[in-house]
């Protein structure tokens, strides 16, 4: 008779598996791969991961993957990245969440500070002229399909939908948008404590009047994005309103154009839509720009990814907490919805514009490619009107 004991069955990797320190490599393989082909947008970005950890490697299960989905979803910045940092914490530890972060998204940024360089050379040449003609009317598109979308999610009732509608306004009447958030949350804590909507409806700040300000600084364009990075909650193109208040309406140092193509940078380059402040940093001050606007952006995330294991659960067990976010969650379609109106005055000039716009937004909604492919479409175009002019 045999002595030979039988094969113990699988079982899952443990806490001290996941993060074993042999580990690191393939995580570095594997968001590095991510960083290369991760086109179409924070929601793709979290379909391939998905893809990757838990169907084809087993890393996570799906509920487990869905709890940290939920957790990034529950802080500001870029959900996509977060979730990717979390997984390489999860499976590698701290040096797992080191190479998560830079495989991710440093391709992107090099990529896009290429870009940057060629577009600052040029951009002002004819061929340029003509692509910007195309594709501006389709991030357009982008940006309002986005809305679209985000607010059968966002908007859960009509008091949410009576934030988002007097966010959109109180921005395009030039409020900051850090005192719509604010207030927004304010206004739906205190509904949920109150269940009394008039006595909150004061919720909206008068405008203030931007201060002057003069030649660019390193250290004010780091604070800019400093505090995108950390109060930007929901959909990567939030992050479009408030470069059109800080950078175009207040400190007049991009123009409308300038701010549609950058967006249109960040959504044909794979990697984080984030990555569209290495593009603007590099308009702005050169490379240090690029460096800091791009550091400045992302490092809010990291310190939020470390302490979402001690936020969450009181995020989650507190209601008034909850109703704060919805709040924010609407007050953030509300600016996306406010910064849509601004870039379509600028970028649809004409009966063609409005026809690629109007073609594109339809695509997305119909079918919702990959919105890399509408950009190329909406080039294609631009340099055969430019042809043909």
């Amino acid at each position: 008779m045999s002595s030979r004991q039988p094969t113990p069955p699988h079982r899952p990797d443990t806490t001290a598996d996941r993060r074993a320190p042999g580990r690191v490599g393939e995580v570095a393989r594997l968001f590095t791969l991510l960083g290369f082909i991760g086109f179409g947008g924070p929601a793709a970005h979290i379909a391939m991961m998905r893809e990757e950890v838990v169907r084809k490697r087993g890393w996570e299960t799906d509920q487990d993957f869905l709890d940290l989905v939920g957790a990034c979803s529950l802080v500001p910045g870029p959900n996509s990245t977060e979730l990717a940092v979390h997984i390489g914490l999860r499976r590698a530890g701290w040096r797992g969440f080191v190479v998560a972060a830079c495989g991710f998204i440093l391709p992107a940024v090099a990529i896009v500070l290429v870009i940057a360089w060629a577009y600052d050379r040029y951009g002002t040449t004819p061929t340029a002229l003509d692509l910007s003609y195309g594709i501006v009317p389709v991030i357009v598109a982008v940006v309002a399909q986005a809305v679209w979308t985000l607010g059968r999610t966002a908007v859960k009732d009509v008091a949410l939908g009576l934030v988002t509608v007097m966010s959109c306004l109180a921005w395009l009447a030039g409020v900051n948008e850090l005192l719509v958030l604010v207030a927004a949350a304010s206004f739906c804590a205190i509904r949920l404590q109150s269940r009394n909507v008039l006595t909150a409806l004061v919720f909206v700040p008068l405008a203030e009047q931007a201060p002057h300000v003069g030649d660019a600084e390193l250290w004010r364009l780091g604070a800019v994005f400093l505090k995108i990075g950390a109060v930007l909650y929901g959909s990567g193109y939030v992050l479009v309103s408030f470069l059109e208040r800080d950078l175009v309406q207040d400190l007049g140092w991009l123009t409308e154009r300038q701010l549609l193509d950058a967006v249109a940078v960040g959504q044909f380059t794979p990697g984080p839509v984030f990555t569209t402040a290495t593009f603007v940093g590099y308009q702005i001050l050169g490379v240090p720009g690029a460096i800091v606007a791009t550091l400045a952006i992302f490092a809010p995330a990291f310190v939020f990814v470390a302490l979402l294991g001690w936020i969450t659960p009181r995020i989650r067990r507190s209601p008034t907490a909850g109703a704060a976010l919805d709040g924010v969650n609407a007050a953030s379609l509300g600016l996306m919805a406010g910064a849509a109106i601004r870039l379509a005055d600028a970028a649809i000039v004409d009966p063609l514009t409005a026809a690629i716009a109007a073609v594109a937004l339809a695509v997305l909604l119909w079918k919702r490619p990959n919105s890399a492919w509408l950009v190329a479409g909406g080039a294609a175009i631009g340099l055969a009107h430019g042809a043909l002019t």
